[in-house]
């Protein structure tokens, strides 16, 4: 049978996607080891834009739900974070996807670990990442100084902003109006659109991975969601 995919849709300004990211990953994740996971560069704002979708932080009473929810799943998924949000959140996060987008292109084996460099840098040391300066220095512990003006000089290019746009266009023809965004293949071939971090129990059930349960995974997550 075939190999279960996923394919996870983030955006470095989403801490939901962080969340998504940290637990999927198949690095670290014994739920996902089997499972062809894959990330998808697409910028929030275009998504939301498109879909005339508000932000939490904007909603009353759903921004206070929001953080406490985020801070509830990472202490469940043992995923690092910070009680606050960012210096600035939320800021603009067009240059920071372009920079990924062009990690795809020119050092793909690198393009994981630069994600979670960039999520840590935010969520954990609460930095405000998405100038150019800040991106460059966490770019250049993964990829090095060099490589990474590289990097940034390539996100300037037409190329990669035609591609973060593709991206983008990409998820909303998968259905996205938010992230994290979840398209799920299973061994059979069948294909379904999963949202929001607290769906991803039905992520792999879909994908007809072995139940998850904190025995196995060390999550007590795992519990809440199932």
């Amino acid at each position: 049978m075939a190999q279960p995919k996923l394919k996870l849709y983030v955006d470095i300004v989403s801490p939901y996607a962080y969340l998504a990211f940290h637990v999927v990953r198949r690095q670290t994740s014994p739920v996902f080891k089997d499972c062809d996971v894959t990330f998808g560069i697409v910028f929030l704002g275009g998504i939301m834009k498109a879909c005339g979708n508000t932000p939490p932080i904007n909603i009353k009473n759903k921004a206070q739900w929001s953080t406490r929810m985020r801070l509830h799943w990472a202490r469940l998924f043992n995923v690092p974070m910070d009680e606050q949000l960012p210096e600035r959140f939320p800021q603009n996060s067009v240059l920071t996807q372009r920079a990924l987008c062009a990690i795809t292109l020119k050092y793909p084996s690198k393009l994981e670990r630069t994600i979670a460099a960039l999520y840590y840098s935010s969520f954990v040391e609460r930095k405000a990442i998405h100038d150019s300066n800040s991106l460059l220095s966490v770019l250049a512990t993964i990829l090095g100084e060099s490589e990474a003006g590289e990097i940034l000089g390539m996100s300037s290019t037409d190329e990669i902003k035609k591609l973060l746009l593709a991206n983008t266009s990409e998820a909303l023809a998968e259905g996205s109006f938010g992230l994290p965004w979840f398209v799920a293949t299973n061994s059979e071939g069948q294909t379904e659109g999963f949202w929001g971090f607290d769906h991803l129990a039905q992520v792999t059930e879909h994908l007809g991975l072995q139940r998850p349960t904190p025995d196995t995974t060390g999550e007590e997550g795992w519990r809440a969601l199932l």
